[in-house]
């Protein structure tokens, strides 16, 4: 088994595709888990946000958990009818480029794709964050760890579908068990504790402070909470990786994602407020995460607590597995439609966009390495992209009914309404909450992702337009190409490069550079009798022997020149460059030879002149050695 097989495993043939696709089970680890563990840090992202109120701010949790739970019915209802109408993927790119229009379709797509990049390097930090406040000897490690996570998720990736959700099932499940179990045990004692619980392990004390809460600071909660919904959209965007009923199965995963999120969310915001459960500062000696004291205040510091925590650092770090999922399926999507190069509508050995993960891995490495692998560095650039991806998806479906009519046309237009103007004035509240804190970045971004967008597809057509023929074949005045074979002495390469020139035509001349005097004496001496004697008695034109004489010891700018101005003295004529190159069975035997062959192709393509056509003639070093030990293997 070779090394990339040990890693992504065999390759698989298109028609196991089927094979690889997914139902609601493996759905929800492969698109839910962005979605489901941002369980884990909105809540908190919002509680930070209030800490200067003291134990008031747990009286505003509620309600912001409440506004951020509507929004999202809202958007799931959408998601549902945009699942059912765009079966083939491609989310709010798909519907705003079809409805609203190419800028609209490309500005869903650059934030959904910066969206995603964000989702990897927040989720990977957010992951190591954690794992660096339970061990702070860790914390000079924080972007290596980084970096190690963001490979291994890569690397599973790689590895198709189907083995994605088989890895990310354990950890997907173990979370939502763990935190649910923790939510109803809580629920259950401050039932009984008549709403005033009794903590277990008593959370970090809330001080009363003399101050009122702002309308600002309150937005300014509500901003960092909507981190909760991002992920949301990444069914619509993965349908097709569902088998069949493909929408069936894509609307029930979808569900169950929104169902558990909304009952995680609801949960945290309410044991929040009856524990009497505060942020602490992040980075502050004494640091502890939201979930650490909610899960010790309800069931204590033993195994189960060590379990649920374990449990919240390996899906924090393995949430950016969503992105994975989808960015390489949106970037086919926008490459099927020219806005994107070609190369990401392939799919690689293991049926999936390995481009668009490549892509992604890079993109988002640099990202982390931008910000140390820090997640409040990160934050305030989240959520913008989702949010004017949201928007636009509601606005394009807006489009969609009124298009398309029907019964129930009426009553979906008000759905994705109502959703459409949510969500953008829910996209501008983040971004003036978060605007100098960094939302500009991502702001400056968007329109540099849809201008280079724009140039790949502006490249696209002008070269579709100037290869585009509707005329046929033309086999007027067909003439035999005038061939220029350089040579270095006389050699086997030599000699199969010259056969087969001859071949091709009849013109054909042996062109040696002499950078030294004298350096052309053996090829002069051996020419007469291993060239010109046997095509003599074959009775086939006898190549032609050029020798130039170099004075600044260059070696191709002369060979350039002498098929250019032949070019030029046979206007009539194609001019075949044939070029001898020796071809190792070992890459890095490449280090001892002479990379002449491939300098002179490079020269000749950027040459650009379409009557001068580049000809290859491999000689393959130890090829007969090769084929010894493959003789002696098959007879053994």
């Amino acid at each position: 088994m070779g090394i990339s097989d040990l890693l992504f495993g065999k390759a698989l043939k298109t028609s196991d595709e089927r094979a690889e696709q997914i139902g609601p089970i493996g759905g929800i680890p492969i698109f839910g888990l962005d979605a489901l563990s941002s369980a884990g840090y909105g809540p908190e992202a919002a509680l930070t946000l209030l800490i200067p109120l003291g134990a008031l701010g747990l009286e505003y949790i509620f309600p912001i958990t409440g506004a951020i739970i509507v929004l999202l019915t809202i958007v799931y209802f959408s998601y549902l009818q945009t699942i059912g109408a765009y079966p083939g993927g491609g989310g709010s790119y798909t519907v705003a480029h079809e409805n609203l229009g190419e800028t609209a379709g490309l500005l869903a797509a650059a934030a959904l794709m910066i969206d995603y990049i964000l989702v990897v390097a927040v989720g990977i930090s957010a992951g190591v964050g954690a794992l660096v406040s339970a061990l702070p000897r860790l914390q000079p490690h924080t972007l290596p760890l980084c970096l190690v996570i963001l490979v291994i998720i890569a690397v599973v990736n790689l590895r198709g579908v189907r083995e994605a959700g088989k890895i990310f099932m354990i950890p997907t499940y173990l979370f939502v068990a763990t935190l649910g179990a923790t939510i109803i045990l809580g629920l259950i004692r401050a039932a009984m504790g008549g709403g005033r619980p009794a903590s277990i392990v008593a959370p970090h004390p809330l001080h009363a402070v003399a101050l009122t809460a702002s309308s600002w600071i309150v937005l300014q909660a509500f901003a960092n909470g909507c981190t909760a919904m991002t992920g949301v959209e990444a069914v619509s965007n993965g349908v097709r990786a569902f088998r069949e009923p493909t929408v069936k199965n894509a609307r029930i995963t979808l569900s169950i994602i929104i169902g558990l999120l909304i009952l995680l969310l609801g949960g945290i915001a309410y044991l929040a407020k009856v524990y009497q459960i505060g942020a602490t500062d992040p980075g502050q000696p004494g640091y502890e995460s939201v979930l650490s004291q909610m899960i010790g205040a309800v069931a204590g510091k033993g195994v189960f607590y060590f379990l649920s925590i374990a449990s919240i650092l390996l899906v924090l770090a393995l949430s950016a597995n969503t992105a994975f999922s989808d960015f390489p399926r949106l970037c086919q999507v926008i490459a099927l439609n020219r806005y994107l190069p070609n190369s990401f509508a392939s799919r690689g050995r293991r049926l999936v966009f390995s481009n668009g993960i490549y892509s992604l891995t890079f993109l988002s490495a640099v990202l982390l390495i931008i910000f140390g692998g820090v997640t409040d560095r990160l934050i305030p650039l989240f959520a913008i992209g989702a949010f004017l991806a949201f928007t636009l998806s509601q606005a394009g479906m807006v489009q969609h009914w009124r298009r398309v009519g029907g019964p129930r046309a009426i009553q979906s237009m008000l759905v994705n309404g109502l959703g459409a103007t949510a969500t953008m004035i829910t996209a501008l509240v983040v971004l003036v909450a978060k605007f100098v804190e960094g939302a500009w970045i991502t702001l400056l971004l968007i329109p540099l992702f849809m201008l280079l967008m724009k140039a790949v597809r502006r490249e696209y057509l002008r070269i579709g337009e100037e290869i585009h023929c509707d005329t046929p074949l033309d086999l007027t005045s067909l003439k035999h190409p005038i061939v220029i074979v350089p040579i270095r002495g006389w050699s086997r390469v030599t000699k199969k490069a010259l056969r087969f020139a001859m071949e091709l035509s009849p013109d054909v001349t042996a062109v040696q550079v002499e950078v030294s005097p004298g350096d052309s004496e053996d090829v002069r001496r051996i020419w007469p009798q291993s060239v010109v004697e046997p095509a003599q008695r074959a009775g086939e034109p006898v190549p032609r022997l050029e020798i130039i004489s170099s004075a600044y010891r260059r070696v191709l700018t002369p060979l350039i020149g002498f098929a250019t101005r032949k070019a030029e003295a046979h206007p009539d004529r194609q001019i075949a460059v044939v070029i001898p190159e020796m071809v190792e069975d070992r890459w890095y035997n490449y280090l001892l030879h002479n990379q002449r062959a491939a300098a002179l192709k490079a020269m000749l393509y950027f040459l650009g002149n379409r009557r001068i056509m580049v000809v290859n003639v491999p000689w393959y070093l130890r090829a007969d050695e090769r084929a010894r030990r493959t003789t002696s293997g098959s007879a053994g």
